[in-house]
């Protein structure tokens, strides 16, 4: 690690420490280098795919098949991509991933009409499949970079980092997709990928604690079944950490908003298809992630108990804010809706991943995260899957966001329900 003390202490609510952060970790300030170039190529590439699947399709339905794609991967292969990032070089694992994805997406160029409309969603599988790799390597990776006090700053960055590429990513793939067309998007997604890996290669990854291996061959350990069922008997034995992982899985039960966001964009306030209004929304969308965990660090502080409590209120909020948003009457109120949701939304996943960093010990962090993102997935692919055949079932988009914003409800009284029930355990 290159932080260097300071008299000043970080606090995870202050823009300035997030500055610090960066001038005084040069290690870490690669790492986040790389990984903001390769999530606003990201954005570009879901506002060109949206904008595709409008004009090859007019379908919602078509945006939810595409969404299930991208979120099956995770599920499927999630546990075997943990084993691997607990076993081998992180940083190889995100340098190869980056560079396999950059040649992937280009497929994309590929689809010419209506008939290929598969091959998209082939592509965003694999694409996924590969990102299903990189993501438990990169997150169990950042605690390696960081010392403890940087911890929370460096995760409320790597959150707000993601909300602004969002933000920006979607926003300029907007308007490279109604200027140049989606082609265009999809090409500086590629470039993003090459750029990502060729800063990864700077990054010093220090060496980490490694689990004892067993004295004679085992094909379990071969295999990576001894290194799968040690991750879950891991998790067994720590209900807490077990809670922890089914939050972001909890947000995911109404995810079937982010298909909600393309529709609303496209078709309910947008001119079929045409444009990429769907950007918009989904800049709102980063914008919002983005204040909400600095706004609640300000409020409650970086307390684990307080962090625990805000995730229960933030559900409530979310599925506040998407009630308005169903009825928005125009851009401009759905835009502000957005927003807020997100917001709230932020606050779980930023919140839920920096209690996991505290708590995980690394050997078991890749594993833990690659179960976190597999149910995740699993989840968000159900949710989705049942937003599209409502719209399949001729569901006004209105009526289908107010069902999928009470089930925000759901989850939250699940976790304060748990909170009480661990209440001072």
């Amino acid at each position: 690690m290159q932080s260097k003390k300071t008299d000043v202490p970080y606090a995870a609510g202050h823009i300035s420490s997030y500055c610090r952060l960066l001038r005084n970790n040069a290690n870490y300030r690669r790492y986040w280098l790389s990984g903001s170039i390769s999530q606003i190529g990201d954005w570009f590439n879901y506002i060109a795919i949206f904008v595709l699947l409008s004009q090859l399709t007019g379908s919602g339905k078509a945006v939810s098949w595409f969404l299930i794609a991208k979120h099956l991967a995770p599920a499927l292969f999630g546990p075997v991509a943990g084993v691997i990032a607990d076993r081998y070089s992180r940083k190889a694992i995100l340098i190869s991933c980056d560079l396999i994805r950059a040649g992937l997406v280009l497929g994309y160029l590929l689809v010419e009409d209506k008939s290929q409309v598969w091959f998209i969603y082939l592509l965003a599988f694999t694409q996924e499949a590969v990102w299903t790799f990189y993501n438990p390597a990169r997150q169990a990776s950042l605690p390696n970079l960081c010392s403890k006090e940087e911890l929370g700053i460096a995760n409320g960055l790597s959150g707000a980092s993601w909300s602004v590429m969002l933000a920006v990513g979607a926003a300029l793939g907007g308007f490279l997709t109604a200027h140049l067309g989606w082609q265009a998007a999809i090409i500086a997604d590629s470039l993003s990928f090459l750029l990502s890996s060729a800063v990864m290669t700077a990054v010093f990854l220090p060496h980490r604690e490694r689990a004892t291996e067993p004295a004679a061959f085992s094909v379990g350990r071969l295999t990576g079944w001894h290194d799968l069922r040690e991750g879950f008997l891991y998790l067994q034995s720590q209900p807490k950490i077990a809670a922890l992982l089914l939050i972001k899985s909890g947000w995911a039960l109404a995810g079937g908003v982010l298909v909600m966001l393309a529709v609303f964009g496209e078709q309910v306030f947008g001119a079929g298809g045409e444009g990429g209004k769907s950007g918009i929304l989904f800049s709102m969308r980063g914008l919002g992630a983005a204040i909400g965990p600095i706004l609640a660090w300000r409020l409650i502080g970086e307390g684990e108990a307080a962090m625990r409590r805000a995730v229960g209120v933030a559900f409530f909020l979310s599925a506040g804010a998407y009630l308005f948003f169903s009825q928005a009457p125009d851009m401009l109120w759905a835009a502000l809706w957005v927003c807020c949701g997100h917001a709230a939304g932020s606050v779980q996943w930023v919140f839920s991943t920096t209690l996991i960093h505290r708590s995980v010990e690394d050997r078991f962090r890749g594993r833990v995260f690659s179960a976190e993102m597999a149910m995740l997935t699993l989840v968000m692919s159900l949710s989705i899957w049942l937003t599209g055949a409502a719209m399949d079932a001729g569901i006004s988009p209105r009526r289908i966001v107010f069902g999928l914003a009470l089930l925000y409800i759901l989850p939250g009284l699940a976790w304060i329900w748990h909170l009480q029930k661990n209440k001072g355990s």
